[in-house]
């Protein structure tokens, strides 16, 4: 790489921080260039069979190809300035087979008949040399085949024909509102993506599907230069799977939320959340610091994605289950015996939690995954039970399920496709209930907004939680705002402590790019639903004060 393009890969700033690592063999690109297709559906048939007959010819007896052009822009600013406009692409071929009945991987970035051959000669030679020491064959569970589909995400605007000059004015205009409102520092990003990737298997399926995601983020930091003391508010925005209309902040998609704040849903308004990011800055600093206790919580959607992604999608993950993923952030307490009982309480009678991998709007909605499987919804937890994980076409035996859930993935062509976390959100109560009615059954208690730090030990089983914005809640209303509170518990105690969700009227999606697994790791995007909830009887501590 010349040292021109490291910098420019390299410089993208404090805001980048937030964001995924640029895929792997990604180079700058002009933006004409990432506009322009290059190459046709016909042209990837053609190339994908031949990844497929060479296999078969040198005695694979399953392969897959995927070939994938990863495409990403950042535009990051700073108070007044533009930090940094990137626009990244990667293009390359994996190939996937079965032999000896055991796996092989090749990848190049040599996307021709020949790079396509040696790439698949890789892969055998792998599976081979691999089978010596497979004690039990790789055991596909049956996939129909789909013959030629296609899928894309349902955009009304794609985010990469929008001029760079319109989203550095929008991120600038967000970041001034900012400081006329006092606030020290202000970062801000655009990042969008967009996955092109083909898929073909010897099944006979020859999947095309075009992929978009969108997340514009910021950070404003107030400082009080009296005291010392300083907070930062992070945007109220979720990732999206959505093109650039997510940023069209239509007035119906505002939310008035408890205490005062506005929250979103399908749409944003970057402007408005930044001023009133600068404003709650201050308002964090001034706030009285929170007595250690027992406190009911209720929660809001953009807090309880993180913690469900942590105490609920993890530990669901078969591969976790089984310990086959052991060295990145541990494997689970939800083992196999748990789920053949048949009646392990995991929550409360009011909670349930589904898997999906087709919910509009979200990071992680495709049509198909990453081995060829149509994706689709289906139970983890059913009235408080543990009912299923997440599985994949060689774990679901294990489970004596007949089909895969559709939730393999890979983060780009060069990196072998394996299980990786759906969608998994809580499903919203039964009956009616807004967030002013919950809080004002509660006594005691603290609303929390927005995810903040976190911590889980190895089983995904004993946790700690911080937040953003949090209120106190005295008799039933909202009696100002607190600061330094984070919430501790086990995960089976914290979720039989659920007593009641609001209902899908206050349901709403966030999530992350940037959930990592795997040795070497792989980012997944994926993203967590719910709506307010509420947890009696939860150990709170001060983060402020030392021993």
């Amino acid at each position: 790489m010349k040292r021109r393009d490291f910098i420019q890969l390299a410089g993208l700033g404090a805001g980048a921080m937030m964001m995924p690592a640029i895929p792997s063999f990604s180079n700058p690109v002009e933006i004409e260039r990432i506009l322009d297709p290059i190459m046709d559906v016909t042209q990837k048939k053609q190339l994908a069979d031949i990844a497929l007959n060479t296999a078969k010819s040198l005695g694979a007896t399953y392969a897959d190809v995927r070939i994938g052009r990863y495409l990403n822009q950042f535009v990051t600013t700073r108070e007044k300035k533009v930090q940094n406009i990137l626009n990244t692409e990667s293009f390359g071929v994996g190939v996937r087979v079965i032999a000896n009945g055991t796996w092989g991987f090749g990848a190049s970035n040599q996307v021709t008949p020949e790079g396509i051959k040696k790439a698949t000669q890789s892969a055998i030679a792998i599976a081979k040399a691999n089978s010596k020491f497979q004690k039990e064959p790789v055991k596909l569970a049956p996939n129909p085949s789909y013959g030629e589909v296609s899928w894309k995400t349902p955009i009304k605007k794609n985010g990469f024909e929008v001029s760079i000059k319109d989203k550095v004015d929008l991120l600038l205009n967000a970041n001034s509102k900012a400081m006329e409102k006092g606030a020290s520092f202000v970062n801000s990003i655009m990042f969008l993506v967009n996955e092109q990737k083909y898929f073909a298997n010897t099944e006979g399926s020859y999947i095309d599907q075009d992929i978009h995601r969108t997340w514009p983020n910021f950070s404003v930091t107030m400082v009080d230069r009296q005291s010392g003391q300083f907070k930062n508010r992070s945007a109220f925005s979720a990732p999206v799977g959505m093109g650039y209309e997510y940023l069209d902040g239509r007035p119906e998609d505002k939310i008035q939320g408890p205490g005062g704040i506005i929250l979103y849903n399908n749409s944003y308004d970057i402007v408005e959340d930044a001023t009133m990011a600068a404003e709650q800055a201050k308002q964090m600093i001034a706030a009285k610091s929170v007595e250690p206790g027992k406190y009911d919580l209720v929660l809001e959607p953009s807090h309880m994605w993180l913690t469900i992604h942590e105490s609920v999608g993890h530990p669901t993950e078969l591969d976790r289950v089984l310990g086959y993923e052991a060295n990145y952030a541990g494997t689970s307490f939800l083992t196999l015996d748990k789920w053949e009982s048949k009646n392990f309480q995991f929550g409360n009678k009011v909670v349930n939690f589904v898997a999906d991998k087709t919910q509009p709007g979200s990071l992680g909605a495709v049509g198909y995954d990453d081995e060829g499987v149509k994706c689709k919804s289906w139970d983890l937890i059913k009235d408080g039970v543990l009912v299923n994980y997440q599985a994949i076409r060689d774990q679901v035996s294990i489970l004596k399920q007949k089909e895969s859930h559709g939730c393999c993935y890979s983060q780009s062509w060069s990196d072998v496709q394996f299980q990786r976390m759906a969608n998994v959100s809580l499903q919203p109560g039964k009956t009616q209930l807004t967030p002013e009615q919950m809080i004002s059954g509660v006594d005691k208690g603290i609303y929390i907004v927005k995810d903040g730090s976190f911590s889980i030990d190895q089983q995904r089983y004993n946790f700690q939680f911080g937040g953003v914005l949090f209120f106190e809640i005295k008799n039933g209303k909202i009696a100002g705002m607190l600061k330094d509170v984070a919430y501790q518990a086990n995960t089976q105690e914290f979720w039989n402590s659920c007593v009641a969700i609001c209902d899908e009227r206050d349901y709403r999606l966030n999530g992350a790019f940037n959930d990592g697994k795997g040795q070497p790791s792989q980012s997944n995007a994926v993203s967590h639903g719910s709506a307010t909830t509420r947890f009696n009887g939860i150990n709170v501590i001060n983060t402020g004060r030392t021993i």
